[in-house]
């Protein structure tokens, strides 16, 4: 039996069509204690639910069908070590990356926890050397530039805190300066190659498998580049490269010394692994005081969402009214809107953690979904969007989710008037957040069933009634970017559950990444495969003929 045929289903169905489906969220805020009784807090986060189109009852009955999946069983398993990720029999143990350094956590008669703080001590001495100025290139000079090589979530995770807390960068003898390449295309990495020394740049190749194409195309042309100042190879992957993968064999084939080698396990998705030494450029932004500080965050996170009781456990009212929105006010579609530009690489992040742990049509028992599973994740730095995509938001035929993310406290309370100038930023930003959730949900009125719309001219007309949700940090931290970051992780883990399905696999990317090595194949023979359909026959040709004619066209010209 798939979720939507239970009696919980049943219920959140008809409390939908009894009590929500006629009425406009604002008009829900007749009830007085609406805004105490919708909003929850815990430590440096406070989430405001009450504009969403629910009611406190609503909550009770998603509590319910919870409960009658044993989510508390499920979140149990998670922490244990259980082989959740059945499709590749694995446990998801990404919260074992933030545990207390002193903690036990035995999976299989091991306590993992050993492996992973052998692994961040070995990091941090790295770290160490770089900070000193003792990591040497090839020449002798010190390292003054580290370029992250990875893709999906070994680039966007780092990226994202990378960004976020510059501010909180550790003052250090050799100032080191953090960079990041994904794309295959060669793009971003041929830029860098324009900015960056040879001599003084060091690469962190993070893969997974040490089999990812992107990424080791990359570190193929990084190598190419730093041997065109140097012919001893041998040297150059010594001083200038360090692996991160669960395959140590495969880094040592590359090249990396095994002294520059951190290790990952096959239980760490890489959209979950930023707490690993997949983040060491956050440790050496912030050093690892400051990256301990960021693990702690998510930590506490954790602890909440392992001991809190449903009705009151953020991570579970996000994932379940999420729930909600797709599977019964049919909302498919949602928006991440930091106020705030340190998040601008949050909603991108976002976007992979979600759509590629949930975007999932297929349940764990090998059933066809017979409901909506994930929405659409799309976002931006709210002040930008407002001159962008809100017109949708507004006036468009679309319902669509928004998450508000904002600060509450910025920048020095000093006198000086730079400090009241920013402090007049920060207020105006927080003004802009409020009134965008309150226009996306009054729109032109909200004098419910009585409001004359026959004096507004038709353009100027704001339908409302646009679900929201806002989240409030106290300040942006270390540590309370650990605590939102993990908030959505296990967001998505609670919608993983109600829905049946696996959100640790990704088989999904498996297929196009196939039928590319064998149009690369085609591409290099010049020719494209009979089983090819025409389009891809008749993209192939173009290439080719194009190509084709440019070299002739230069020959000509040489001659």
């Amino acid at each position: 039996m798939q979720i939507n045929q239970t009696p919980s289903w049943e219920k959140l169905e008809n409390h939908l069509k009894s009590d929500i489906a006629d009425k406009n969220i604002c008009e829900l805020f007749l009830d007085e204690n609406r805004f105490t009784n919708l909003s929850f807090e815990f430590d440096q986060l406070f989430i405001d639910f009450s504009k969403q189109k629910i009611t406190p009852q609503t909550i009770k009955l998603l509590v319910d069908l919870a409960e009658s999946i044993d989510l508390k069983g499920a979140i149990k398993t998670l922490y244990q070590g259980n082989k959740i990720n059945t499709t590749e029999n694995r446990a998801a143990l990404h919260t074992a990356l933030r545990l207390q350094p002193d903690t036990t956590l035995e999976v299989e008669g091991k306590d993992i926890n050993q492996d992973i703080q052998k692994e961040l001590t070995g990091m941090s001495a790295l770290i160490d050397k770089l900070h000193l100025g003792e990591w040497r290139g090839f020449s002798g000079k010190p390292i003054t530039d580290v370029v992250n090589l990875g893709v999906g979530g070994s680039d966007l995770g780092p990226m994202l805190v990378c960004e976020a807390l510059d501010e909180f960068k550790l003052k250090t003898k050799n100032q080191v300066n953090i960079h990041f390449a994904s794309t295959m295309d060669g793009s971003q990495v041929s830029t860098l190659f324009g900015s960056l020394n040879p001599e003084t740049t060091l690469f962190i190749i993070v893969s997974k498998s040490f089999g990812t194409i992107d990424t080791l195309s990359n570190a193929a042309s990084a190598k190419a580049w730093i041997m065109s100042a140097c012919q001893n190879e041998k040297l150059v992957k010594h001083q200038h490269f360090i692996g991160i993968s669960t395959n140590s064999k495969k880094m040592l084939e590359w090249g990396i010394h095994e002294n520059h080698q951190l290790k990952l396990w096959d239980w760490v998705g890489g959209r979950f692994s930023l707490w690993s030494t997949v983040g060491m450029t956050i440790a050496i932004k912030l050093g690892m005081g400051g990256f301990r500080e960021f693990l702690d965050g998510a930590n506490s996170l954790d602890e909440h969402f392992q001991t809190e009781k449903l009705d009151q456990n953020l991570p579970a009212l996000l994932g379940l009214i999420g729930v909600w929105n797709a599977n019964f006010l049919n909302i498919n579609a949602q928006a991440i809107l930091p106020y705030d530009a340190r998040l601008k690489y949050f909603p991108s992040y976002l976007t992979q953690l979600e759509m590629e742990s949930n975007g999932k049509s297929i349940t764990q028992n090998g059933e066809k979904i017979q409901y909506s599973s994930c929405p659409i994740l799309w976002g931006e730095v709210g002040p930008n969007a407002q001159h962008a995509f809100y017109q949708l938001l507004h006036q468009g035929t679309r319902q669509v989710a928004c998450d508000f993310i904002a600060p509450i406290n910025r920048f020095a309370q000093g006198d000086s008037e730079q400090d009241r100038s920013l402090q007049d930023q920060h207020q105006l930003t927080l003004a802009n957040c409020f009134a965008q959730s309150r226009a996306l949900m009054i729109g032109s009125g909200c004098e419910f069933q009585d409001f004359d719309y026959s004096d507004i001219a038709p353009h100027k007309y704001y339908p409302g009634n646009q679900a929201s949700t806002t989240i409030l940090i106290e300040e942006l931290s270390p540590y309370s970017l650990g605590q939102l970051i993990a908030l959505y992780e296990h967001k998505v883990f609670v919608m993983a559950t109600v829905w049946g399905i696996n959100p640790f696999d990704q088989w999904g990317v498996e297929l196009g990444k196939t039928m590319a090595e064998e149009t690369l194949a085609s591409l290099k023979l010049k020719e494209p495969l009979s089983t090819f359909d025409a389009s891809t026959k008749g993209l192939i040709n173009k290439f080719v003929n194009k190509k084709n004619s440019k070299a002739n066209n230069k020959k000509s010209r040489d001659l």
